[in-house]
């Protein structure tokens, strides 16, 4: 278990008392059924779903496996609502078993009943479902933006008051900048979180799809998308395409080595290209300088530049 000071440790019980709302279970007036522990048996037609509710998909084969399980146990955790001014209650925590209630024909839920203001069972609701992990990692990123945009809180009292760290929080927020149809492949999971961290470094968008699909198709592990990532960012086996010189360019290159007493290499073709001359010490270098500043001042002959470079080869 966690320490005290996270959200996640200190579970539903520390989490609803975020709000102090001075209603108590025996402020409580209705014709329910309250049991000893404060446990209200509420009509389960008066119950409605939260429309702000993160959570979007609901597995039809796990609802039906849970409410195989209600059948036998009943509801043992109680959901959690709050009481509207029309009789009714909005779910604020267990939308998943009074799914599953509905499912089994249970005429009755037993809930503990909340007096929250609008804002409160928001706030809530968003973070009562970051805390669990049946979330996909969409559902998750958009929470804790929502939670972010509409309370003006940072990344780091996000992480405190769900009890993940902040770089868990930043790495899930990445997942929204990735295009939309990869983003079906996360929500629909095709791709886990770990695929979809891969691929938000993949700017482009036609190459970011195909890796996704490729990762899909392939059934690839994190690990071997990484590289197939890794290799896109940083290609290491660039094929070089060796480019036809010609004749003119060639006998260019073998005059500047009889010119210069030295090697000269061109890459390119008569269009476009570089020439390298070689130095293989400074007395080298400055041989070649002072060869240069002569032809530049026309000062030399053919006999005049044999002949300098036979005396400073020596």
């Amino acid at each position: 278990m966690m320490s005290s000071n996270k959200g996640l440790g200190r579970g539903l019980e520390a989490l609803f008392g975020v709000f102090d709302d001075n209603n108590g279970y025996d402020n409580i007036t209705n014709k329910n059924t309250k049991t000893n522990n404060g446990v209200l048996e509420i009509d389960i037609t008066k119950v409605k779903p939260n429309p702000n509710q993160p959570r979007k998909n609901f597995d039809p084969d796990a609802l039906n496996e849970l409410a195989s399980s209600i059948k036998v146990h009943g509801i043992v955790q109680p959901i959690v609502v709050n009481q509207e001014s029309n009789g009714e209650y909005m779910i604020i925590a267990g939308e998943r078993r009074w799914r599953a209630a509905n499912i089994c024909g249970l005429k009755t839920v037993p809930a503990v009943v909340k007096n929250y203001t609008e804002k409160q069972v928001k706030e809530i609701s968003i973070i009562e479902n970051l805390q669990r992990e049946d979330l996909n990692p969409i559902e998750a990123a958009r929470a804790i933006k929502q939670l972010m945009d509409e309370y003006g809180l940072t990344q780091e009292v996000v992480s405190e008051r769900i009890g993940k760290s902040r770089s868990n929080i930043a790495n899930t927020l990445r997942l929204l900048t990735l295009y939309p149809d990869v983003i079906d492949m996360v929500e629909v999971g095709k791709l886990s979180a770990g695929h979809a961290r891969c691929l938000v470094v993949v700017e482009d968008q036609t190459e970011q799809i195909k890796l996704a699909q490729i990762a899909v198709s392939k059934n690839l592990s994190v690990r071997d998308l990484e590289k197939m990532v890794k290799n896109y960012m940083h290609p290491t086996n660039k094929v070089v395409v060796k480019q036809e010189q010609s004749l003119e360019l060639k006998e260019l290159i073998n005059q500047m080595q009889k010119t210069f007493a030295t090697k000269v290499s061109a890459i390119g073709n008569d269009n476009k290209g570089r020439i390298y001359i070689d130095y293989y010490t400074r007395d080298d270098l400055d041989r070649i300088a002072e060869l240069l500043e002569l032809l530049n001042k026309k000062e030399m002959t053919l006999q005049d530049l044999q002949n300098y470079n036979k005396r400073t080869s020596k």
